[in-house]
């Protein structure tokens, strides 16, 4: 059996900006700790929610590094490093490597996409080439770009390919890469309203969103899931999917970061554009949510 770099919850950590779009460094410092605080698992720095498409690459490898050096190893710190430039993705990941990256999480690449065998080539390449521990991030809603089945099981075979993030949204298809797969390659669930459904089929965790706010509720259901308390689980998912569901109406990080300010845990709900701030109405449904949940 492969390395499992965590089992549970990770969250996949927003970078806080402020209105002139600098990122807040004593704003990172202080969810590192609350995320540590509240029993998260492990942290994903520079992923989609944290905005890693708009960093400058000297942003993003500083970004990593301060991430890594504020958890001092009481949780992995996962480095988003994934690019549509195979060889830049290299770079960037040898860097993470560098600044002490417990792990990579790798997005399929985006734009020119590339077919199953380009994805074989490629990320064989950079795991290969870095020679760690990778996460595979499979998100075709905003890649254009979705790895089946077969190809999971052809890339464990790579010993640095340990996991998956899936977003794919299918459990069909997830349930095939696990029968196909086993133990060669652990399963997140890449979307939080579907953790359950993901660990039933034998995934060991999510790499959140929702946990932004509240990481200790998302670690709390993932470890009733891995402890087979499914009665516990559902309980939990039951009670909190409608604020799973409202933190994706609308773009990524958009939501999570309009609530967090709301919540007290952010000063700022900016986005780097092209992403933006919510409209008046969906913040006023956002607000209601957290204010049936006690939030606000």
């Amino acid at each position: 059996m492969k390395q499992v770099i965590f089992t549970g919850a990770a969250t996949a950590l927003v970078t806080p900006f402020d209105k002139n779009g600098d990122i807040s460094w004593g704003e990172i410092e202080r969810l590192v700790e609350f995320q540590i605080e509240g029993g998260i698992d492990a942290i994903v720095a520079c992923g989609t929610t944290g905005e890693a498409a708009t960093m400058t690459t000297e942003d993003h490898i500083k970004v990593i590094q301060f991430i890594i050096d504020r958890a001092k190893g009481r949780v992995p710190v996962i480095a988003g490093t994934g690019s549509n430039d195979t060889q830049f993705c290299v770079e960037l990941s040898l860097e993470a490597k560098e600044a002490g990256a417990d792990g990579l999480l790798l997005v399929t690449p985006y734009y020119n996409k590339t077919s199953q065998k380009g994805l074989i080539e490629s990320f064989n390449y950079v795991a290969g080439s870095v020679k760690m521990p990778c996460i595979l991030y499979n998100v075709p809603s905003r890649t254009g770009c979705n790895i089946q089945p077969a190809t999971y099981k052809e890339l464990s075979k790579n010993p640095y390919i340990v996991a998956v993030k899936e977003a794919n949204g299918d459990i069909a298809a997830t349930a095939r890469t696990a029968a196909l797969c086993g133990d060669e390659l652990t399963i997140y669930s890449g979307e939080d309203n579907q953790t359950l459904p993901v660990m039933a089929l034998g995934g060991k965790g999510v790499i959140s969103v929702f946990s932004n706010a509240l990481p200790s509720v998302m670690h709390q259901l993932a470890a009733a899931m891995l402890k087979g308390d499914l009665e516990s689980a559902r309980k939990l998912n039951a009670e909190y999917l409608d604020l799973m569901d409202g933190f994706f109406m609308d773009v990524n990080p958009i939501p999570i970061k309009e609530a967090m300010c709301q919540m007290g845990l952010i000063q700022s709900n900016y986005c780097r554009m092209p992403l933006t701030t919510m409209a008046e109405e969906g913040k006023a449904k956002l607000t209601a949510l957290l204010q049936k949940h006690g939030l606000v």
